[in-house]
């Protein structure tokens, strides 16, 4: 496996030689035709970051699989779905001490050729949060129309909130930085469906979100999570709980604004340090 704390070129030339710990982290629910796959394709790249996989109580040889591929894995003991599985990829992240950690799926979707770009928002300091966007970069597959009509929806409305054009809220390939880790590990990342509500309740605590264009796949075998009657219940699901962010927008703001305030800015982001445990500290607040 490759090692970390060590140097990557980024992408913008004033960030040439950044010193970061980068952790790569794959949710994955009976991925074991794909698993294989996307591994090698990480590993092709040869990027200075650790990998590991979750492995959300897959019933098949996902989890043995991601080990003999060369990542670390971590098994939940039955399946708790998407949100709890990046949580915990966080929570180790951040025990771990990572500086930074990349989210991407484990269905060969997420091209991991825009890794360094995700990355590089996010050492820069122009964000917490970098999301890939296949609607700034390109999708290379049908979207079913109830899928696009429910991300156009909840476009609109992650615009609305953040004051800022969010055009693909639902994307699962995010670069997330260190202070953002901690404030996600702190009982601030919803089990099931992180997407328009999370973005919202970020921008009430005061981290930046910058969405970067990337190239998003058909996924390599197998079926989607989202689909059919799935589709309905995540809209309902999703309006309902922005209207329960909206409610708590001032306590977000009074638990957040003094800690982020005192954490961010606009230069390149320093790592490696603990200086920004206030952060996820005061998140415990929402």
């Amino acid at each position: 496996m490759l090692t970390s704390n060590t140097c990557i070129k980024l992408a913008e030339p004033e960030f040439v030689l950044t010193r970061m710990r980068i952790l790569l982290v794959i949710p994955a629910y009976n991925e074991a035709e794909n698993i294989t796959s996307v591994l090698s394709e990480i590993h092709s790249l040869r990027l200075p970051a650790d990998l590991l996989v979750v492995d959300d109580g897959s019933s098949d040889m996902t989890a043995t699989l991601a080990e003999v591929a060369g990542a670390k894995v971590l098994r939940l003991p039955f399946n708790l779905g998407y949100g709890a599985a990046v949580q915990t990829g966080l929570l180790h992240a951040v025990e771990a001490g990572y500086d930074v950690c990349v989210l991407l799926d484990g269905d060969g979707q997420h091209d991991p050729k825009y890794i360094s770009d995700l990355l590089s928002a996010v050492a820069a300091g122009k964000a917490d949060l970098a999301l890939g966007s296949r609607f700034l970069g390109r999708a290379d597959y049908a979207i079913p129309f109830s899928r696009r009509f429910g991300i156009y929806v909840f476009s609109k409305l992650t615009s609305l909130f953040t004051h800022q054009q969010i055009t693909d809220p639902t994307s699962g390939f995010q670069a997330i930085g260190r202070r953002l880790m901690k404030f996600f590990a702190s009982d601030n990342y919803p089990y099931d469906f992180p997407d328009a509500d999370t973005l919202i309740r970020l921008y009430f605590a005061g981290f930046k979100i910058k969405e970067i264009p990337v190239t998003v796949r058909p996924r390599l075998r197998g079926e989607s999570m989202h689909g059919g009657a799935k589709t309905l219940y995540y809209i309902y699901k999703m309006l309902f709980s922005i209207l329960i962010v909206l409610t708590q927008r001032q306590m977000l703001r009074k638990g957040d604004s003094d800690a982020i305030s005192n954490q961010t800015h606009d230069g390149p982001q320093q790592f490696g340090g603990d200086a920004d445990d206030s952060a996820a500290s005061s998140a415990k607040t929402a």
